[in-house]
């Protein structure tokens, strides 16, 4: 509910972006934002008009009144307000420009050595930044203006809320410092939040590649309790409790793929044996599907067991080239710790997240997008 205090004006004008948000280009009126958000109307009026001024709301036309005069209503601006996301994997940078509405605007794709040491990645990350940028926008890469309400659209520059690089962690997203990313050690205490901020003149923000894609299966509509799986170059999970995604105290929830499963298990490059990451990819390198779907429904099953969430969504590229064996051969494993423990009928569902290769570069873009609309959490 709104706060009728000024102090609070920032979460009030979210508030109400939100619901011009959901509502689309059929908008919503100013005394249905004022009964949804618990302002009073001159409250809303206020508000409305600030955006309407910057160019973040627009009229979509009059609805009919039940008494009076027909009511004006309202719709977010898309395109007056960008967010670049930015998926740093280990063998492929992926950068998207996102408007407000989190539609994708401008997008690239190149291969990356995430070894090549820190000058070439973030001398990589800042060109293809600048250049997606630039390609959408006709503006000058991450020059833009860099806070929503400074710019839009009606002749002036649509405003660069900055930059959200979501990658492989262990990290923390708080300072925005890499710690000993899995297989390249040397990240360790690298400032890479910093860096970037300094060469892109704009905000930026880093976080786990799991919990991006978390973050925006959350905002694009997924409720409850969830869990999604990322098996790419390496194997994560993005925690998604009680409808936010959960980073833990040192953003250490999610690092699904090091439990360890097998004691006497093959080495594993975090320095344990017996990783669920290192024998389903070992599984992969000798095409065994059916076994990498096996450990995973193992894992998985040990994380339903754990958590009592309500649903598991399957991403990255390993599954998504094989998304059939994967889906069904991790639903066969949970179905099976079901009937064992005695559950009830209606089972923890599994399905292909949506997003497809982007799924994690968009949720990167959230994580400046669903500030805006008061849904940081999800």
């Amino acid at each position: 509910m709104g706060a009728n205090l000024l102090g609070v004006r920032s979460h009030n004008t979210a508030l109400v972006l939100d619901l011009l948000r959901c509502a689309g280009p059929d908008g919503i009126s100013r005394l249905e934002l004022a009964e949804r958000t618990g302002l009073t109307p001159q409250a809303v009026s206020k508000i409305t008009a600030r955006l309407r001024e910057e160019g973040f709301a627009a009229e979509a036309g009059r609805r009919a009144s039940t008494g009076g005069k027909p009511r004006t209503v309202l719709r977010l601006v898309p395109e007056a307000g960008h967010a670049v996301g930015v998926h740093l994997d280990r063998d492929e940078l992926r950068v998207v420009l996102a408007d407000l509405d989190g539609g994708v605007v401008g997008e690239r794709c190149v291969p990356l050595d995430l070894g090549a040491g820190a000058e070439a990645v973030v001398g990589a990350v800042v060109r293809e930044t600048e250049g997606v940028v630039a390609d959408a926008l006709g503006g000058p890469g991450g020059r833009a203006a860099s806070r929503l309400g400074v710019g839009g659209p009606g002749g002036r520059a649509a405003a660069l809320l900055g930059v959200g690089v979501a990658l492989p962690g262990p990290l923390d997203h708080v300072h925005g410092v890499l710690h000993r990313v899995t297989g390249f050690p040397e990240w360790d205490g690298f400032p890479l939040r910093d860096a970037l901020a300094r060469r892109l003149g704009t905000p930026v923000v880093v976080d786990k590649d799991t919990n991006a894609a978390a973050l925006a299966l959350a905002v694009g509509g997924e409720r409850g309790s969830f869990a999604y799986l990322h098996l790419g170059t390496g194997l994560g999970a993005g925690l998604v409790i009680g409808g936010s995604v959960h980073r833990g105290a040192r953003t250490g929830a999610g690092e699904f793929g090091h439990q360890v499963v097998q004691l006497d298990g093959p080495p594993c490059p975090c320095g344990n044996r017996g990783c669920v990451e290192a024998l389903c990819l070992a599984a992969i390198a000798r095409g065994d599907m059916a076994e990498a779907a096996r450990v995973l429904g193992v894992a998985a099953a040990n994380l339903v067991g754990l958590l009592d969430i309500d649903l598991l969504l399957l991403g990255g590229r390993t599954i998504e080239a094989a998304p059939d064996a994967f889906v069904e051969g991790v639903a066969g494993i949970l179905a099976v710790h079901a009937e064992r423990e005695g559950a009830p009928v209606e089972r923890v569902p599994v399905r292909l997240a949506p997003g497809g290769a982007r799924g994690v570069a968009e949720g990167a873009a959230q994580l400046l997008l669903a500030p805006v609309f008061g849904r940081a959490g999800g």
